[in-house]
């Protein structure tokens, strides 16, 4: 079976967890920040703050912009349901604008219909690893007075004019085993804001300054040494991983015919977290055959947030009708930097056949 996602765990990777095993210094410390410093590099920005999951760096990132009860966050139904719950946790309201079509991220022209009088952010997910319309989505914000938080857990290294997500607004990464590097589990904050940077710190570490002084409440948001020495030895690999992801994407697009292949506008980076088309005609059974096959498709996403049970225990009953009709529609290929030449083709020869 072709997968649809391989992490990619050499020697380096192994050497390194090792050594922080046998250093004894097991929970958050120097490799954290070293991880924290490189990863600010890669964005463009002052500061990187480290978590302990793609969910507790988006709630961080809220919690640190001080988004609480009654508060309104608008954001997309059309992505996995962490970014939408992570602003849940915090009291404040989700508020749902639907997608554009062609790069099924939120819609700024139906981002302003949103604003109200509570609206207090803009949460825009990057999603695939395809970047949002962020310079209309920062000028929607400056003209509301909104606080714009970047969901880029499916987008590390992707740009638009060379400026990279996560430096537009404060940004969130993930590093789960899916993404295009990993720490196992473990997430991202990046900001060029001060404030924000020292809130989200003391936040990640039960509000504490210095051992057992407490300015604020906190959890327990740490990410370990452990998680650290892992990405460091990833993210040294990013780069060509993303160029692999890219140019096997390239391969795909040229050659599939019977299905919607993913549009890059000019001077925007996709980093292919997913290679994502879609389909006319029956997805199950399209699934089942290319299983069948030794294809290792899936559906990213299936069933919209605002359609998700508990959303709808919650009262929301919003017609969003393009996340609805192209969550229907969306089917996710094999990308991944680990495929070979012979997978690749194997992979358009199983869906040309459709």
């Amino acid at each position: 079976m072709i997968p649809i996602a391989k992490p990619l765990i050499g020697e380096e990777e192994k050497r390194a967890v090792v050594e922080v095993l046998e250093s004894g210094q097991l929970a958050q410390g120097p490799k954290v920040d070293e991880f924290e410093e490189r990863f600010a590099a890669l964005c463009g920005v002052n500061h990187a703050i480290a978590t302990s999951s793609g969910t507790t760096a988006l709630m961080t990132a809220l919690l640190a912009h001080r988004i609480g009860l009654g508060d309104e966050v608008i954001t997309t139904p059309f992505t996995f349901i962490a970014a939408a719950n992570s602003v849940l946790f915090t009291g404040a309201k989700p508020v749902f604008a639907d997608i554009d079509e062609d790069s099924y991220n939120i819609d700024p022209d139906l981002i302003e219909k949103k604003v109200t009088k509570h609206t207090k952010a803009i949460l825009p997910v990057h999603l695939y690893g395809y970047p949002c319309d962020m310079d209309r989505i920062m000028d929607i914000a400056q003209r509301h007075g909104l606080i714009v938080i970047e969901d880029a857990c499916q987008a590390h290294g992707a740009s638009i004019q060379g400026k990279r997500v996560g430096s537009f607004g404060t940004g969130c990464f993930s590093f789960y085993p899916s993404k295009n590097m990993t720490t196992a589990e473990g997430g991202m904050i990046t900001t060029n804001d001060d404030e924000i940077a020292e809130r989200a710190r003391l936040i990640r570490n039960h509000g504490q300054t210095q051992l057992y002084h407490h300015e604020s409440t906190g959890y327990n948001f740490r990410m370990t040494e452990l998680q650290a020495a892992l990405g460091l030895v990833q993210l040294e690999k990013l780069t060509e991983w993303t160029r692999k992801r890219i140019e096997n994407a390239a391969y795909l697009t040229e050659r599939l015919r019977n299905v919607v292949t993913p549009r890059v506008r000019e001077g925007f980076v996709h980093v292919y977290h997913q290679y994502t088309v879609r389909v006319k005609w029956d997805r199950d059974q399209a699934l089942h055959q290319l299983a069948e096959e030794g294809v290792g498709a899936r559906v990213y996403y299936p069933l919209p947030v605002h359609r998700q049970p508990f959303y709808r225990q919650l009262g929301f009953s919003d017609s969003l009708p393009v996340s609805e009709r192209i969550s229907e529609e969306v089917l996710s290929l094999p990308v991944h930097p680990a495929l070979t030449q012979g997978e690749l083709d194997k992979i358009v020869s199983e869906v040309s056949r459709l």
